[in-house]
């Protein structure tokens, strides 16, 4: 693969990816080190084990790739679509159901990039700071208050939702709410300076 071909498949300068082979930075002439994030798209772009490519770079040890494995056969006992909400702290994963609460010891940066990897692949969504809520599991949407609830009476468990959040998933949470109570979806068209409900159940018109 050409150096251009790697940097289009990458999104990374063909100059930065020489850098990096070179293991020096051509114009201060001193040892380069690519990030996680770096990395990643490397991973991608040449079809390379992300893992391998954090080992050599010096972020990760084989030991962690261990610790990994053992994190990754507890997160498997706890069912991704049974969990209204995890939070993310800097020691551990904190998963909220309907039964109650459940931790997971967090040992090394390649646990939280593989499991934040997969998160969105299964409707959860960031929130609030280090909230990640179920978006499949929302039933309210408090839009006032800035507040997901998990039941549709809003007397529950529930994720506040940031400002900006709450722009960025506005018709994401609608679509979510009305697929999960089986309602009609609501659309606002702010623009228009009116609001008008489509009936829509789980998308098809009524």
């Amino acid at each position: 693969m050409s150096l251009r071909e790697a940097a289009k498949r990458s999104g990374l300068s063909h100059a930065y990816i020489r850098d990096l082979e070179l293991e020096r930075n051509r114009s201060t002439n001193e040892r380069i080190t690519p990030s996680p994030d770096t990395l990643k798209k490397l991973s991608i772009a040449y079809s390379y084990p992300y893992t391998d490519l954090m080992i050599k770079a010096g972020h990760l040890k084989s030991e962690d790739v261990q610790n990994t494995e053992a994190f990754r056969a507890e997160n498997a006992k706890i069912p991704l679509d049974e969990v209204l909400y995890i939070e993310i702290g800097r020691k551990a994963i904190t998963y909220r159901t309907r039964e109650g609460t459940a931790s997971v010891a967090v040992e090394s940066l390649l646990d939280f990039s593989t499991f934040l990897d997969e998160l969105e692949e299964n409707g959860f969504y960031k929130t609030d700071a280090d909230v990640y809520a179920n978006f499949r599991q929302i039933r309210k949407y408090d839009e006032a208050r800035g507040k997901l609830y998990f039941d549709e009476d809003g007397k529950g468990p529930f994720v506040p939702l940031s400002s900006l959040r709450q722009k960025k998933y506005h018709t994401l949470i609608l679509r979510s709410v009305a697929a999960n109570t089986n309602s009609a979806l609501e659309f606002s068209f702010e623009n228009c300076g009116t609001s008008h409900s489509l009936d829509k159940r789980l998308g098809t018109e009524s």
